[in-house]
């Protein structure tokens, strides 16, 4: 099969550099909105059975557009929803960015057993991860596509694609609906067909100034956490 996972358009707590992982999560923002509409331009002519999203509302805003082109309904899975930030929900400062991006560097790099403050390991991650992704291939599409989050999808990819190039890639910044295109399935492990790191509307609708928290790289905090 062929999947397609989207980062979520840009949200107001993109914006302020807050950690905003729990549910129900802030709404898009004004050009969160324009990328959602662009995404759908992109991805409108793929051949999509199936959109997938987390249960936070900005997956669900930003396929909006994307459903109502191919007259499709959203399935929301709790397991796409973004790596809980835990004990560093909705926090701003450098420490709590550090120690939330330094958790995720470590499961890129296939250091699982790193518990995030307060929250999940990355075996637990990757466990309800793959729950998700496992029920989307048996509804049995050959084209779908995961509506979820900067972080969880990174990290998801780098541990169940084999390829070196994957780990750097997954460490290096992803923006607001950006795409990853995987293809294979469960049973039989995954390649990269395409890697846009970027807004996949185009390069005018990404915005570098904004903090971002959870699409920021993450390879210059990549050492083993303590």
């Amino acid at each position: 099969m062929r999947l397609l996972l989207l980062r979520h358009g840009q949200t107001h707590s993109n914006t302020i550099g807050a950690l905003d992982t729990a549910f129900p999560g802030a709404d898009l923002t004004e050009l969160g909105t324009r990328q959602a509409q662009a995404a759908a331009s992109v991805l409108g002519e793929r051949g999509i059975t199936g959109i997938y999203i987390s249960p936070l509302v900005r997956t669900a805003q930003t396929g909006a557009p994307l459903a109502e082109a191919l007259g499709l309904e959203p399935e929301s899975l709790d397991g796409l929803r973004e790596i809980s930030a835990a004990d560093y929900e909705m926090a701003t400062d450098e420490a709590s960015i550090l120690g939330y991006i330094g958790t995720v560097a470590d499961w890129i790099e296939r250091r699982l057993d790193v518990q995030m403050s307060g929250g999940e390991t990355g075996h637990e991650f990757l466990a309800r991860y793959d729950d998700a992704v496992g029920r989307i291939a048996a509804a049995g599409h050959e084209t779908a596509v995961i509506i979820s989050h900067g972080a969880a999808i990174r990290t998801w990819v780098a541990n169940r694609v084999s390829a070196s190039s994957v780990h750097e890639m997954a460490a290096e910044g992803f923006h607001n609906t950006a795409c990853i295109e995987l293809t294979g399935h469960p049973d039989e492990g995954w390649e990269v067909h395409s890697w846009i790191p970027d807004a996949i509307g185009g390069h005018l609708l990404d915005d570098d100034s904004a903090p971002d928290p959870t699409g920021q790289a993450t390879d210059e905090v990549a050492e083993p956490q303590n």
